[in-house]
């Protein structure tokens, strides 16, 4: 009988760990009996500093892993140890903070298993109209750079909530990268992928692990690794600071040899100063961002550790 794997990551989600249980064992009989399915449960502790693993434990049933991983190393990382765990022909992933409807994921499993030449169904979130407007700006500006002139596309507001057959999550192991976007690399294997639209729940307990900071971290390294469009935009702009600068420079001594006139230089040699050092600071920052995801691919450290699997009757 084919196997559905469940992979859940999660962080300090005490109080969701009853209602989580009661939601995968009400799935797990639904999916068995529309298409067969076995299911198998993968939770990942992402550093959770709570008892959050005490209970999950006392709240699942059936075939279930948690992989405690050794400390907090970010959900992008604890998603891909949990699909390295999972051994399902078919991988559903899913947030351990009950925001992802039942219905949603019936459907996701439905419009996969209808259609044997799709691989990938994503969700894509139905309820940004909400956002105020700077961060309905932002979130197009970054999906614009990251998407400007690349071979791959990733669609706008599609997150990890999605299902996939076991060749896509094999490939997906594959690509090894430490500083990781998940959602960009959803799109870059590719693959055949369809998208459904959604509104995620609210939640049944605690609080978002995602600041604004986070949040801004996070595009931040979907930029760095997919676009390089910035470092050409600095380039670009150096560029016509060059020819300005030139340009004023010709101008300047036009003026002084055909008009005589005296040009006062502290105000313009400041400026220039000031121009021209705000910029250089800039961009050896942008520099900087870009060299140092290339350092942390070089360093060759492991993607995550684990501590230990927890299994029922303490069996991995």
């Amino acid at each position: 009988m084919a196997l559905l794997t469940i992979v859940a990551p999660f962080l300090n989600e005490r109080d969701s760990a009853a209602g989580f249980a009661a939601f995968t064992q009400e799935l797990g009989e639904e999916v068995k009996t529309r298409h067969g399915l076995d299911l198998e449960v993968i939770l990942v502790d992402d550093g959770s500093s709570d008892d959050s693993i005490v209970r999950y434990r006392e709240s699942l049933s059936g075939n279930w892993r948690i992989v405690e991983l050794s400390r907090n190393f970010g959900k992008e990382v604890a998603l891909f140890a949990g699909i390295e765990e999972s051994r399902g022909d078919y991988v559903l992933m899913v947030d351990a903070d009950m925001q992802h409807p039942y219905a949603v994921c019936l459907e996701l499993i439905d419009k996969l298993m209808a259609d044997p030449e799709l691989d990938v169904v994503y969700s894509i979130r139905d309820d940004r109209k909400d956002d105020s407007l700077k961060k309905a700006i932002a979130g197009r500006f970054f999906y614009w750079v990251v998407n400007l002139r690349q071979r791959v596309n990733i669609p706008e507001n599609a997150g990890d909530f999605r299902i996939m057959r076991r060749s896509v999550a094999d490939a997906l192991l594959k690509v090894r990268d430490k500083r990781r976007f998940n959602k960009g690399l959803y799109a870059w294997t590719g693959f055949r992928q369809a998208g459904i639209y959604y509104t995620p729940d609210a939640r049944t307990a605690g609080s978002t692990k995602w600041s604004r900071l986070a949040l801004i971290a996070l595009s931040l390294e979907g930029i760095t690794s997919f676009s390089a469009l910035p470092l050409r935009i600095m380039s670009g702009f150096g560029a016509l600071i060059g020819v300005a600068g030139l340009l004023y420079g010709l101008k300047i001594l036009f003026e002084v040899m055909f008009h005589g006139i005296d040009v006062p230089g502290y105000p313009s040699l400041m400026v220039a100063i000031l121009v021209l050092g705000g910029f250089n600071l800039a961009l050896l920052g942008m520099l900087g961002e870009y060299v140092w995801v290339a350092v942390s691919e070089v360093k060759d450290r492991p993607l995550y550790l684990v501590r230990k699997i927890h299994a029922p009757d303490g069996k991995a």
